[in-house]
């Protein structure tokens, strides 16, 4: 089985604000105040957003580059809501300042369903979890 990521966490002194790397990459995350945090990073599921629209951009680009298609500026809006029965629907809005052709659009659309992340997220990941000992940084 090969990696394809790995983070590590760690708290800081403020709730709930978190300190996480991403191979070189830092970067933090928090609760907005109406849940106690401050409000200072992208909250847990904004990160989980933040995923998939970095995954749509790029998948779409990388598609697009290998059939000479002009995407210009490209923009992915996403949005989470959760229903009456408590489950998560995510929707995206694609957006282009070039004038892309129907058929350009509808063959993106069909990239855009089978993105890496967007996979894993619809297929869901088996996740575990279990105790390590404190290492003192």
């Amino acid at each position: 089985m090969g990696r394809v990521a790995a983070v590590s966490i760690v708290s800081t002194d403020t709730d709930y604000l978190h300190r996480i790397q991403a191979g070189h990459f830092a970067l933090d995350t928090d609760e907005p105040k109406a849940l106690g945090g401050q409000g200072a990073a992208p909250a847990p599921f904004d990160l989980y957003l933040s995923s998939l629209a970095a995954c749509t951009a790029i998948t779409l680009r990388m598609y697009a580059q290998r059939k000479d298609w002009n995407l210009g500026e490209f923009r992915a809006e996403l949005s989470l809501t959760r229903d009456e029965e408590g489950k998560l629907h995510i929707h995206r809005v694609l957006r282009s300042d070039q004038p892309l052709s129907d058929e350009q659009w509808n063959r993106l659309l069909e990239i855009v369903a089978n993105t890496p992340v967007t996979k894993a997220m619809r297929e869901g990941a088996e996740i575990s979890s279990e105790r390590g000992a404190f290492i003192a940084l």
